[in-house]
């Protein structure tokens, strides 16, 4: 039955990462995506990856597009590993699975445009089946998509909001509300006090409904990523823009760097387990910039996105935006 439920789930994963490329490079229209297939053993062999760390089988595929006429950069991974014991990220909070052997699957996907009035945006979805001999296995999904503005619109942020809560409707009133406030604490950078973006869905470990439930929940957010986001890139997409406001847009990215290597979970997995740095580190924005102790002048459009970045309620905000 698990052999079954993990071809099903790997099925599901190739068919996405399909789709939002494509969807992607249609809404280009310039750029297509680089494919890089890998695999542990092959990088091994050929002297890519570093030599310490636990040693993991399996492989994926990445792929990149870069300088499109939309996005500066964008990233949709795929990735099946499996390994002899889960990294201390996975078992931090469930000490009871360490030293289990694992197998995980998953799509990743960052991108990054190029206008600084359309968001960053960032979306996961992935499976974990976590064995040891003599006792039954653990299995569980997680995953989620959250929405970085540089410059926010009201408008595009109650219609990302929309989109989630109806992905989760199916499942349960109690679904989005919870599943938001997870994804508000969990994109949060406390050596900041301050949120990476305006939220989304987060969710993990999930498997209290059972696998065809937990799976079809999974499938819902995974598919409704770009129906959230892609009305916003066709709002956006054109708005004219100025140097100073990409410069702002490239100090923002910093945040988006000092979330990922500090606190997010998949990037911390994959390190510490010995993946594979190129496709891990892919979530990166390709130009980024950091100013010391910098402040924006009350009353600009720069300092208008701080007050956007405290956690609240957005679909309390449809009715202004009728």
């Amino acid at each position: 039955m698990t052999n079954i439920c993990l071809e099903a789930v790997r099925d599901y994963l190739l068919a996405l990462q399909d789709s939002t490329c494509t969807k992607l490079e249609n809404e280009d229209g310039q750029a297509r995506f680089l494919r890089d297939d890998w695999s542990h053993a092959h990088d091994e062999k050929q002297g890519k990856e570093r030599q310490s760390g636990p040693v993991l089988g399996g492989g994926g595929q990445t792929r990149i597009l870069r300088q499109g006429a939309v996005f500066e950069q964008a990233g949709v991974n795929f990735s099946q590993v499996t390994g002899a014991s889960l990294p201390p990220s996975a078992t931090a909070a469930r000490p009871e699975l360490a030293g289990r052997s694992f197998e995980a699957l998953g799509v990743s996907l960052v991108i990054h445009p190029e206008n600084p009035y359309v968001p960053t945006s960032h979306a996961n979805v992935r499976f974990f089946l976590a064995e040891k001999e003599g006792e039954q296995p653990v299995w569980w999904f997680g995953g989620g998509y959250d929405l970085t503005p540089y410059y926010p619109f009201i408008e595009d942020i109650v219609g990302w909001h929309q989109a989630a809560r109806i992905a989760c409707k199916p499942f349960g009133e109690d679904v989005y509300p919870r599943f938001k406030e997870w994804c508000d604490r969990y994109f949060f950078l406390e050596h900041r006090g301050e949120a990476r973006g305006v939220g989304g869905l987060f969710f993990d470990d999930l498997n209290e409904w059972g696998f065809e439930r937990s799976f079809a929940f999974m499938r819902a957010v995974g598919d409704s990523y770009l129906d959230a986001y892609l009305p916003i890139v066709q709002r956006r997409r054109n708005h004219p823009w100025t140097e100073q406001q990409r410069q702002f847009q490239l100090y923002r990215r910093g945040r988006y760097v000092e979330f990922n290597l500090v606190y997010d979970r998949g990037t911390l997995f994959g390190l510490q387990s010995g993946g594979r740095t190129e496709s891990i580190l892919m979530s990166l924005p390709p130009l980024v910039s950091w100013r010391y102790n910098w402040q924006p002048e009350a009353d600009t459009e720069e300092a208008r996105l701080y007050d956007f970045l405290a956690p609240r309620d957005w679909l309390a905000e449809e009715e202004s935006t009728g």
